[in-house]
């Protein structure tokens, strides 16, 4: 799967979250259905993420936050990105790969 392109697909037709602030509210809420991580977010972070919330899937890719940043379309560093809505994309089929 090119996650590139499903991040674009899915900021277009769904509804995606941009960065850790906002991933622990939409998991405290309970809107969350999956995380996408940047290879260099702090660990702490991600553990703290699982612990708290195990029913979010959390896939961890290959690219640092700028290159994520650059996959989503943003002029920004992004370390994670909230699927509320994966809209027309395939995002929701990542399986969480983060022990």
């Amino acid at each position: 799967m090119d996650i590139s392109r499903q991040l674009k697909l899915a900021n277009t037709t769904g509804k995606l979250l941009f960065g850790q602030r906002q991933a622990i509210d939409a998991c405290a809420k309970g809107d969350a259905k999956c995380i996408v991580v940047a290879a260099n977010c702090p660990q702490e972070y991600l553990d703290d993420l699982a612990a708290k919330h195990p029913e979010v899937t959390l896939h961890r890719t290959t690219m640092v936050n700028r290159d994520l940043g650059v996959a989503s379309g943003k002029p920004f560093s992004i370390s994670t990105i909230t699927v509320i809505d994966a809209g027309e994309s395939e995002l929701l089929t990542l399986s969480g790969n983060i022990e």
